[in-house]
């Protein structure tokens, strides 16, 4: 399939792509501060809440490369465009949960609308940024989850203090599908379907499985946010248990989310005036890892105001995590091999980060179960981030192509 460069008037289109991504975002973001809402009502385990967290990722963990080949036949625009119709159904059918299990259903259907606008995504950003715009475009898109995590934690922590959490999953269904209109009027239709079909979607699809780097890059993206949503996921939890009431928990890990947009924004930024994409990854691995260590293996209760530098050793932790995503987004082109699908690199490196997002909360609430607290936590981190900085070193390649070439908007595949 083949892309159309930015169009004529359609300059401002990547804006509606990344605002899609964060009304996809808010549908995951949603849960963590509704969870002990979710326990209490529908008497959800410490484990089964960590899988509701995760759920929404499996789609992706298992559908990504089933994606790439959709978005080959039909295209990117009509991907996401469904995509954003089934997270509202599934919103709306979660707020008729009357159990846990309806209520993982209807996570699973979110979970298929959030893979349909993640892996095409990346795809319409490239094709409708702008020349000269790409990098910042990507870094905007690479931002959606931060961007997402601070609005659902602060709005939820917020709504959930006057209405019930089925109010606010139907008010997430209605967010889910607002950007639909947009997406119609403003991003450029699709020039899917060019005579070669799915076999020849199929063979390019091929090329790109059998290529290292796609696989490499993400592993490298697993290793990022496997660690980040175990930590970010479950904050809210994690104040409340320390005896913090009220709106805090919810606020304090929104601020936790934000930064990790900023760090991606900014990191962007910094791309663009010309930082190596090399000398990124390595660093901000072993920050998250020496970050979350003095998070979370520190007894912060024994020193003074200990809350408060436990809160920006994990603002630390997610500021300098958000590098990794903006960095790697804009390898992306490099990574595809000749002849291949960008969607479907796309499309593997979502299956992997998605893997990620799942085990992440699962993992992380398994470890507080058995070890008693969340003091745990540290291991999963700096055991992600070892990982994660020695894979990352097999995209050296890529990443000095990536550096020594000029963004541009136009992608042709």
């Amino acid at each position: 399939m083949v892309s159309k460069s930015c169009p004529a008037g359609a300059g401002g289109s990547w804006i509606v792509v990344v605002s899609a991504g964060v009304a996809a975002g808010l549908q995951v973001w949603k849960v963590p501060p509704a969870l002990p809402y979710l326990r209490h009502d529908l008497s959800l385990s410490l484990v089964q809440a960590g899988t509701l967290l995760g759920i929404v990722q499996l789609a992706g963990m298992l559908g990504g490369l089933a994606v790439s080949l959709l978005a080959e036949l039909i295209g990117e625009r009509r991907c996401l465009s469904g995509g954003l119709v089934l997270l509202f159904l599934g919103s709306v059918g979660g707020g008729l949960a009357g159990s846990a299990a309806p209520l993982m259903v209807s996570r699973a259907v979110e979970g298929a609308g959030f893979i349909l606008v993640a892996v095409t995504g990346p795809g319409l950003v490239r094709r409708t940024a702008p020349p000269g715009r790409f990098t910042t475009a990507m870094g905007f898109w690479g931002a959606y989850q931060g961007i997402s995590t601070f609005a659902g934690l602060v709005v939820g922590a917020l709504a959930l203090q006057v209405v019930s959490w089925r109010v606010w999953w139907w008010g997430m269904a209605v967010v889910a599908l607002a950007p639909l209109p947009w997406v119609l009027a403003r991003v450029p239709r699709d020039d899917a379907g060019d005579g070669r079909g799915a076999a020849a979607a199929l063979a390019r699809i091929g090329r790109t499985v059998r290529a290292p780097a796609p696989w490499t890059a993400g592993l490298v993206f697993a290793c990022y946010t496997l660690p980040w949503m175990a930590v970010v996921g479950f904050l809210p939890t994690v104040y409340r248990d320390g005896g913090m009431t009220g709106s805090w928990p919810g606020v304090l890990s929104a601020a936790v989310g934000a930064v990790n947009a900023v760090g991606s924004i900014g990191t962007a930024a910094l791309l663009r005036r010309g930082l190596a994409v090399r000398a990124v990854v390595v660093p901000a691995f072993a920050l998250m890892a020496s970050t979350s260590l003095l998070a979370f293996a520190v007894d912060w209760h024994r020193v003074p105001a200990g809350t408060a530098w436990q809160f920006l050793c994990v603002v630390a932790f997610s500021l300098t995590g958000g590098a990794i995503p903006a960095t790697l987004l804009r390898m992306i082109g490099g990574l595809t091999p000749a002849g291949g699908s960008a969607p479907a690199t796309m499309g593997l490196i979502q299956q992997l980060f998605n893997a990620g997002s799942f085990v992440g909360p699962t993992v992380a609430a398994w470890l507080a179960t058995r070890t008693g607290g969340w003091h745990s936590t540290w291991w999963i981190t700096c055991a992600c981030a070892a990982v994660g900085a020695v894979l990352s070193l097999g995209l050296r390649g890529v990443a000095a192509v990536e550096s020594a070439r000029p963004a541009t908007a136009g992608a042709v595949r």
